[in-house]
């Protein structure tokens, strides 16, 4: 009889999304198994115990998926599980705080798909506001749009806040490739009038981008939002919207919402949780946000 497919959950919070505990049943996990309150220190132990207790032909049939909101501890809390594997006593690793490297993922994608589709360039040599992005979604899809060529600025109610969390995106997670600035919401008109793409990722109830800074931003290409939750993020984006023209844009600027990036953030969930237990080589995988990016323009490009 073969083993079940057993997932273990790893969050630092008091609590495991439902969300993610959804996504692994229908990605095919057969149990999984939260834990709460984890720290890093203990990831070790946990991981090994993991490990040791199915045999090398059990392992194949076991992952670890770690959550949280906070992403540096969630990268910190892979490279530590990768550590602890001893071969042949080997499991795969799936990194998504608060669904945060597959929503960026999506989004980024998206946007540079239609970025593609307008200029031929995507995101080489744009001006990118992140608003309200000094959260999980904002700091990876800042790192995301500014690997891919983008000049990304950060915006926050703080500017020192804004700044710290640009300095820890270009040292963590940049690999020298990025030059994110960190920049105050009391700037945001002034800096509107020359961004090619907004991110609104801010918490869901604010709006970020209103109708008048809409009207002011002249060189605005795509405006994206990741919230759901009525009001939206940038005025005049519905949720549903999908490259519709954005209303009150004089630059013809298009909008994209949070359940048209929702799509594709399932599909590449779902796609990353497929390939933790389907592995052809038998080798473990080790997936974040560069993963969940290449995922995401798969899909998009099929959409």
């Amino acid at each position: 009889m073969e083993k079940p497919f057993i997932l273990h959950m790893f969050t630092p919070e008091k609590n495991l999304s439902p969300f993610d505990v959804n996504m692994a049943l229908d990605a095919g996990w057969s149990s999984v198994i939260p834990y709460t309150h984890v720290e890093a220190s203990e990831i070790t132990a946990l991981v090994q115990d993991a490990i040791f207790s199915r045999g090398p032909k059990g392992v194949k049939r076991t992952g670890i998926f770690i959550g949280g909101r906070d992403v540096k501890t969630a990268m910190d809390m892979v490279r530590a599980a990768q550590k602890s594997m001893v071969p042949p006593f080997e499991v795969s690793v799936f990194a998504d705080p608060s669904g945060a490297f597959t929503t960026a993922a999506a989004m980024v994608a998206m946007v540079e798909h239609e970025l593609v589709r307008k200029t031929g360039i995507g995101f080489a040599g744009t001006r990118v506001l992140a608003l309200g992005g000094t959260g999980p979604v904002g700091q990876v899809a800042a790192v995301l749009a500014a690997r891919a060529g983008a000049k990304v600025k950060i915006v926050g109610r703080q500017l020192e806040k804004a700044q710290n969390i640009a300095a820890l995106c270009n040292e963590a997670y940049g690999a020298g490739k990025t030059g994110i600035e960190g920049a105050a919401d009391a700037d945001k008109a002034e800096l509107i009038k020359t961004a090619d793409v907004v991110f609104a990722t801010a918490a869901a109830g604010f709006e970020v981008l209103s109708a008048e800074l809409v009207a002011a931003a002249a060189a605005l290409k795509v405006a994206a939002d990741v919230n759901a939750v009525p009001p939206s993020g940038v005025a005049g984006l519905d949720a549903h919207h999908n490259c519709i023209p954005l209303a009150g844009s004089g630059s013809g600027a298009v909008g994209i919402g949070a359940l048209a990036i929702g799509n594709i953030k399932y599909q590449t969930q779902n796609r990353l949780l497929n390939l933790m237990h389907i592995q052809t080589d038998g080798k473990p995988v080790y997936l974040h946000y560069e993963h969940a990016f290449e995922a995401a323009r798969l899909f998009t490009s099929m959409s």
